[in-house]
């Protein structure tokens, strides 16, 4: 009887459990949200980042490695924290914000390399994870990064940057980011998420002003740019189907030296209707050519269809319509031009 109690005690704080959990999966203040992957170079004092873009309270923040068994780190707010063996007296927890998860690992090895796990839990929206990798060799950026858009900009201008993206599913969170390829950081920009009463946009950098529409449609406005804005940024889009993301490059340049791409830009142009120009004007007399050589053959080939000289016989025919009656038309005119020149000949003489 004993052991029939039990079992139905353990079940019901299963099926209570199971219950907590389905509406914390399935309701939209709740979803988890994954961040996308991000890269860090070993080196001393690295930082691997793992700030939460939305506000709330902070729970819990674990840090796992992929070819370790027990926890990287973890932190509590009423606990404190807890180090793996081989991680204690070199990790510690930044805690900039009071959603700032992120760490930093000093004494570094090669041992230190690999993929981390950060699963940050807040309340009421729920767990953000984001994943590590801890690589040796610096980030090539040509091949880690492929730009889906590029921008050019003069300094002293305004930008617009939007995020773009055709996308499959229901859209929950757009953040915003700026890629740093050299240290292969990010520093997160702006977040919009779509709660159950409205959006709700979370700006983290004053550089630029962040738009947020209900249809979630998000975009940077820069205002008088500077060589610094120039580089990658990336928009994140947190999906039912999962993340995706587009990347932006955005060209900063001098007002010289964008004179001088728009004078380059109308020499080409020009040069360009100048072999337009030429080309047209020698097909033009390739055609001509190729009729009148046509016309050539034609003649070659038939005779009987050269055009006559209209000025044969002609002084024949005007001396015929000069001794011509209107009495005698209809008759027949017979011409001896040897006898006429001879005539002639006798009447010079005389």
């Amino acid at each position: 009887m004993v052991a029939v109690q039990k079992d139905y005690w353990y079940f019901l704080v299963l099926m209570i459990l199971l219950c907590f959990l389905k509406g914390n999966v399935f309701s939209k203040g709740t979803v988890q949200m994954k961040a996308p992957e991000s890269t860090v170079i070993l080196q001393e004092g690295m930082i691997l980042d793992c700030l939460c873009p939305w506000t709330g309270q902070l729970t819990m923040v674990s840090w796992t490695k992929k070819s370790l068994k027990q926890p990287v780190a973890v932190y509590h707010p009423q606990y404190g924290t807890n180090f793996a063996s081989s991680y204690d007296g070199r990790v510690e927890f930044l805690k900039t914000t009071t959603m700032d998860g992120s760490i930093s690992i000093r004494n570094v090895t090669e041992s230190d390399i690999g993929q981390y796990h950060c699963s940050l839990q807040t309340y009421p929206q729920g767990s953000w994870t984001k994943d590590t990798f801890v690589e040796k060799t610096e980030i090539t950026t040509s091949i880690s990064i492929q730009p889906d858009t590029k921008l050019v900009v003069a300094e002293n201008d305004n930008l617009t940057i939007n995020c773009d993206l055709v996308h499959n599913g229901e859209v929950y969170q757009v953040s915003i980011e700026k890629l740093n390829t050299e240290e292969g950081s990010s520093n997160i920009i702006a977040t919009c998420q779509m709660l159950e009463d409205g959006v709700e946009l979370n700006e983290f950098d004053s550089r630029g002003r962040v738009n947020c529409s209900d249809a979630m449609e998000v975009s940077l406005h820069l205002t008088n740019i500077i060589k610094e804005d120039g580089g990658f940024y990336r928009c994140n889009f947190s999906t039912d189907a999962g993340v995706q993301s587009t990347t932006v490059l955005l060209t900063t340049l001098s007002s010289q030296d964008l004179r001088g791409l728009h004078h380059m830009l109308y020499v080409y142009i020009g040069g360009g209707l100048v072999g337009v120009a030429l080309l047209m004007i020698l097909l033009v007399t390739w055609v001509n050519r190729m009729k009148r050589k046509r016309e050539d053959y034609r003649i070659k080939l038939h005779p009987a269809k050269r055009q006559r000289n209209t000025y044969d016989h002609g002084c024949v025919y005007d001396r015929m319509k000069k001794g011509t009656k209107s009495g005698a038309r209809d008759k027949e005119i017979y011409v001896n031009f040897q006898i006429v020149k001879a005539h002639k000949k006798q009447k010079q003489k005389r």
